[in-house]
């Protein structure tokens, strides 16, 4: 619940009278998502996680939600509870940093608005070589490639966060790998209900 809904709450209870909490601008009708069909739903929200439709579709099966921080819970707990090769296509369904897909202009949009975020669009020859390394580093030693919530980081954390995971055990990245899969699909799912 937002601070704000959890605030006129509150007053309501001081002054012994109950309101109705009005929808904030951005939260989505729960009871219209709620009554979606599953092909509704997986139209509106298969894409925040990257490439994989079927956690939004597995997702719907765990109706009602009652605000992001549920359906995002939800989503979260389809991944979890997934096989690990189904994990691992998830994975293995984002791109490179700055790599051919992007190079390509093969990107989904949400990811080259986040890589543009940190300014990995506008690298410097060094810099794409450097990250290039990094990148092909990375995949040899765990099997998928490097997953970081670009949103939350600058360029230069990005590249010191990339040095220091490659000296991870797989086990260990594989699990940091996901948490910023989850991070990066709170933040997809936040800018999709703003825009709704």
């Amino acid at each position: 619940m937002g601070a704000v809904r959890k605030n006129l709450l509150a007053t309501a209870l001081i002054f012994g009278t109950l309101i109705a909490a009005p929808a904030l601008a951005g939260e989505p009708d729960w009871n219209a998502v709620n009554n979606m069909d599953r092909a509704a739903f997986v139209n509106k929200f298969g894409g925040i996680f990257e490439k994989s439709p079927w956690v939004a579709e597995k997702a719907w099966e765990a109706r009602p939600f009652t605000s992001a921080d549920d359906l995002h819970a939800k989503m979260v707990a389809v991944v979890k509870f997934a096989n690990i090769d189904q994990e691992l296509a998830l994975l293995r369904a984002h791109p490179d940093l700055a790599g051919k897909e992007a190079q390509a202009g093969a990107m989904t949009t949400s990811s080259v608005a986040e890589q543009a975020s940190a300014g990995l669009n506008a690298l410097s020859k060094e810099e794409m070589e450097r990250l290039g390394a990094y990148n092909a580093e990375y995949k040899k030693k765990f099997g998928f490639p490097f997953m970081i919530a670009v949103r939350n980081h600058t360029k230069e954390g990005i590249f010191a966060l990339f040095k220091q995971r490659l000296s991870n055990d797989t086990v260990t990245e594989f699990g940091n790998a996901l948490q910023q899969v989850y991070n990066i699909t709170r933040l997809r799912l936040d800018k999709l209900l703003s825009e709704s």
